[in-house]
C-alpha cells in the first residue's frame, strides 16, 4: 500500500512576487511531500520592495473555499497566515469550529517584511478572541506578539512572560521568533505545557527574509500533520529555514525570499 502524503490547508492571502503567503506556502507543503490546498483571503500586488494594493475577499467566500476543499479533500493539518480583517477573521474562525479536528497553526500576520499593513486594526482583537483560542500553536514574531498584547518588550526575560501570557490566554503552544529582538544569537521562545523552551540558532548576514513567517508556519503545519510532537515539529521547522535563509540567492531590488525548495535542489529529497 502506497503512503499517503500529508494534506495541509493554508488559509491565508496571495502574494504577487511569489516570497510569501499562499505561494510560499504552497512552496513549503511541495518541498516537504505534502499535497497543499488553499482559501484566499486577500490579493496583494507586491513585490520584494512593498505591497501597492491589498484586495480583500469576501469573507462568505472565504468560507465558501474552506467548506469546499474540507468537504472533498480533509486536510490533516491547517495553516492560517494573513486574515485581513475582522469580518474575514469571524468566517475563518467559525468554519474551523465547523471542521475542528486537525492540527491547526496560525501565524498572525499583520504586516509584510516591508513593514506595509496586511490587517486592520479592527481585526486584532477578533483574532485574539475567536481565532487564538482555537490554535495548536500560534506563531508570531515578535511586533505582532506586542500588539496582540497592547504592551512592548526591550529584553529576553519581558519576551518569555509576553510568550507566556499569550500562551496562557490563548489556551494554544505559542512560538514566538525572536528574529526582531537584537543581538547576533536569535532566540526563539515556545511556550507550552505551562513551560518555555529557547531555540538559539546564529543570526544569517542575509537580504532574504521575505516569507519567512509563512515558510516557517506551513513547516510546521506540514510536520504535525505527519504525526511529529509539537516540539520537534516546531524545532525541525526552525532548523529547516535556517538553512533555506542561507541558501536564498537574491531575487528582487528588496527584501528576497528565502531558498523554500532547498531539500530539493541540494540533496535531492524533501524536507
Amino acid at each position: 500500500m502506497t503512503r499517503r502524503s500529508p494534506r495541509i490547508l493554508t488559509v491565508a492571502g496571495s502574494d504577487s512576487g511569489g516570497g510569501a503567503g499562499i505561494q510560499a506556502d504552497l512552496k513549503t507543503f511541495a518541498a516537504h511531500g505534502a499535497f497543499g490546498t488553499s482559501a484566499v483571503t486577500a490579493l496583494t500586488a507586491q513585490n520584494t520592495v512593498g505591497v501597492r494594493a491589498v484586495h480583500r475577499a469576501p469573507a462568505e467566500f472565504v468560507a465558501a473555499q474552506i467548506d469546499a476543499v474540507c468537504e472533498d479533500i480533509p486536510p490533516d493539518a491547517i495553516k492560517v497566515g494573513m486574515l485581513a480583517d475582522a469580518a474575514i477573521v469571524a468566517a475563518v474562525a467559525d468554519r474551523l469550529r465547523a471542521w475542528s479536528g486537525p492540527p491547526l497553526v496560525v501565524d498572525p500576520v499583520m504586516m509584510a517584511a516591508s513593514g506595509d499593513p496586511l490587517l486592520a486594526d479592527d481585526a486584532v482583537e477578533a483574532l485574539r478572541d475567536l481565532l487564538l483560542p482555537l490554535a495548536t500553536v500560534v506563531t508570531p514574531n515578535l511586533p505582532e506578539a506586542e500588539r496582540l498584547a497592547g504592551r512592548v518588550t526591550s529584553t529576553l526575560a519581558e519576551r518569555r512572560a509576553l510568550a507566556a501570557e499569550l500562551g496562557r490566554q490563548s489556551g494554544a503552544a505559542l512560538l514566538l521568533k525572536g528574529g526582531h529582538a537584537p543581538g547576533e544569537e536569535i532566540v526563539d521562545l515556545l511556550w507550552h505545557d505551562g513551560r518555555i523552551e529557547e531555540v538559539a540558532h546564529p543570526r544569517l548576514p542575509t537580504r532574504a527574509g521575505h516569507g519567512t513567517g509563512c515558510a516557517l508556519s506551513s513547516a510546521i503545519a506540514v510536520r504535525l500533520g505527519r504525526g511529529e510532537p509539537l516540539v520537534d515539529a516546531c524545532r525541525g521547522a526552525i532548523a529547516w529555514l535556517s538553512v533555506a535563509l542561507g541558501e536564498a540567492e537574491p531575487i528582487g531590488r528588496g527584501c528576497g525570499p528565502v531558498d523554500i525548495l532547498w531539500t530539493v535542489r541540494r540533496e535531492g529529497r524533501f524536507a
